[in-house]
């Protein structure tokens, strides 16, 4: 049975689709080593220095192609201390929370926000992600809405309470108890 031309233009166009992402990845990596992470870096330090925060900005690249640029708020003791035997008490180490630009498989860009945590109190929330952007859609307004959510995330950890209503940041025993209004 013989598959005419009619027949097989579909599959071209999505072959010729195929082909257009793997030029497109091939075109994301290259804008990212020469100019976007560099530009991303520049922003992050603009903007962090006029919000008036201390943080520190780290390049990652252990993997071609996929590096990362992490704006980190750094660590510091938690203010918790647990015993280790003989009257002698150990720091527990709080992480800061931090806002990631990590290089995709296919070289775009997923921006991400580890919320802070304390080690041995709970388990570190997985990360929240806030976007994924081809390089040219990754603009100096995103980068400032970016910092200002990281911000008001780690702000609302620091404030913890039990008068928040998201479910997903309740704990405690009352919590698959409670009537649902």
């Amino acid at each position: 049975m013989a598959v005419s031309e009619a027949e097989t233009i579909n599959l071209r166009r999505k072959v010729e689709r195929y082909k257009e992402m793997l030029q497109n990845t091939l075109q994301y990596r290259e804008t990212w080593n020469k100019t976007l992470k560099k530009h991303i870096i520049t922003q992050l330090k603009a903007l962090a220095e006029a919000g008036g925060f201390t943080f520190n900005i780290e390049e990652r690249d252990e993997i071609q192609n996929l590096g990362a640029v992490v704006l980190n708020l750094g660590t510091e003791a938690s203010g918790l201390r647990e015993p280790v035997g003989n009257g002698i008490h150990r720091d527990l180490i709080k992480q800061n929370g931090s806002l990631v630009y990590q290089q995709l498989f296919n070289g775009k860009i997923l921006v991400l926000v580890n919320i802070p945590y304390v080690e041995k109190y709970g388990e570190p929330q997985p990360p929240k992600t806030l976007s994924i952007y081809r390089p040219e859609e990754l603009k100096e307004a995103y980068i400032l809405q970016h910092l200002e959510t990281f911000i008001s995330d780690v702000t609302a950890w620091e404030d913890y309470d039990d008068e928040m209503q998201e479910p997903n940041q309740r704990i405690g025993f009352k919590l698959n108890f409670e009537e649902h209004k």
